[in-house]
């Protein structure tokens, strides 16, 4: 049977089976093969192909949910599991920080608590930005209506939006510099994340408890895992819908 998945992810990136095959480093029928016969490609090209058809392995191929190397890579991925944001050493947040150098990528609604232990933040964010690094920073927008929701759900009511203004206020000449971007989200957040080069802290949302009282993972990108990449996906997809900081500013 064909692999209608891959056929349509490869559409809806916008990519030609010549133009993939091209990009992946195989011949265009092999490409074929893969959609109309389902064969399974070797995994360093499964891992191409999803990559630039903005899709998870697993997705495109279910088989290898089951696959023995893909489940002990992703074991390895995992670090630790913290019981609450408050157990996460602060040391581990200094050295994330400190030794990223490619990228750092954060998805919370406030995050205030990093800017409260680290005040120079933002000047090491655009010192890195002119080294090379690239920061995506989302938060969310104050005055939306899932901000008010999730207030409610914490007992604070309006003081999340001023905390995420505040947040703002902090950043408020990153994005002058290349390399640094912010942007404004919407989105109901079921986990916050923090991305250093290849670790990931994801602090998880529970519903009436806000988020220092809730669990951190720390993952580490292994070849081969999913964890990693499967919050990643969505964190990318967030940032595609958020809008740039500067839209939201005055003049």
């Amino acid at each position: 049977m064909p692999n209608e998945r891959l056929r349509n992810a490869v559409a809806a990136a916008g990519l030609t089976i010549d133009q993939l095959a091209r990009q992946v480093e195989v011949d265009p029928k092999t490409v074929e093969r893969w959609i109309t016969k389902d064969r399974l490609p070797h995994r360093r090209h499964r891992w191409a192909v999803a990559k630039l058809v903005a899709n998870e392995e697993t997705y495109l191929w279910p088989a290898t949910a089951d696959d023995v190397r893909t489940k002990s890579a992703s074991e390895a991925e995992f670090i630790t599991l913290y019981p609450h944001r408050g157990a996460v050493p602060q040391q581990l947040w200094d050295t994330l920080i400190d030794r990223a150098t490619d990228s750092i990528d954060m998805l919370v609604f406030a995050g205030l608590f990093l800017f409260d232990t680290h005040p120079d933040l933002d000047k090491q964010l655009t010192a890195k930005a002119r080294a090379g690094l690239k920061s995506r920073l989302l938060f969310g927008e104050p005055s939306s209506e899932v901000v008010r929701e999730r207030g409610d759900e914490e007992g604070i009511g309006d003081g999340l939006a001023a905390r995420i203004r505040t947040s703002i206020r902090y950043l408020r000449d990153v994005p002058k510099v290349p390399g640094c971007e912010v942007r404004l989200h919407e989105k109901i957040l079921y986990n916050s994340l923090y991305r250093f080069d290849d670790d990931l802290l994801v602090n998880m949302h529970v519903y009436g408890a806000p988020a220092p009282q809730n669990p951190v993972m720390h993952l580490r990108r292994v070849p081969g895992g999913r964890l990693f990449d499967h919050y990643m996906s969505s964190f990318d997809s967030v940032w595609t819908q958020a809008t740039p900081l500067a839209a939201h500013l005055e003049p």
